[in-house]
């Protein structure tokens, strides 16, 4: 089947019930059954507590926003580290995840499994149940650590929709700069 074919099947569908218009969007599937969003989620913004290296106790949060016509609701999201001097360790049991934004918070989401893969440098944030389409929802993710050594760190992030084979679309960079202090550098 043509992809153009599938997508406009697929699309945004309007069902006309007593003069009033009611939206209704289906999720794409193939014949695989593999699922993919009809529209895919959008990462809004990545930042972090504190830019400076070796600080303990920040938050790195990422703010995801899953349109009203994803046409399925967002399972899992990964955040896979692509560049950076060093391994970036999480304290997972610490992950959580909420409606809102890092600085408007509205109603907490119960978490899955949240596991890492030291060789990918991926952490996997499974949500139980899925968020539904049309809400803007924020991972907090906890680091052991900021990174020991200065520089650019880029981390990838992927959303899945519900299903058990479902295809995942790349949301972009959450890049992060961190910083030495310069106050304690060992040299003059």
């Amino acid at each position: 089947m043509r992809v153009a074919t599938l997508f406009g099947i697929t699309l945004l569908l309007a069902i006309s019930i007593g003069g009033v218009t009611v939206p209704v969007t289906q999720a794409v599937q193939l014949r695989d059954g593999t699922v993919y969003f009809v529209e895919p989620p959008k990462l809004v913004k990545a930042t972090t507590t504190y830019k400076e290296v070796n600080v303990w106790g920040g938050t790195y949060y990422f703010i995801i926003n899953v349109p009203e016509n994803a046409g399925e609701s967002l399972q899992k999201v990964t955040i896979a580290q692509k560049e950076g001097a060093e391994n970036i360790d999480y304290k997972l049991n610490d992950t959580r995840a909420f409606v809102g934004t890092s600085d408007r918070q509205e109603s907490r989401l119960t978490l899955g499994p949240v596991t890492a893969e030291r060789k990918t440098r991926t952490v996997t944030v499974n949500f139980d149940p899925p968020v539904t389409p049309g809400q803007t929802v924020t991972i907090a993710l906890r680091p052991v650590s900021n990174p020991s050594f200065s520089g650019v760190y880029l981390l990838g992030v992927t959303a899945f929709p519900a299903g058990e084979k479902s295809h995942g679309q790349f949301l972009g960079f959450g890049r992060f700069q961190f910083y030495s202090n310069r106050s304690s550098s060992w040299f003059p």
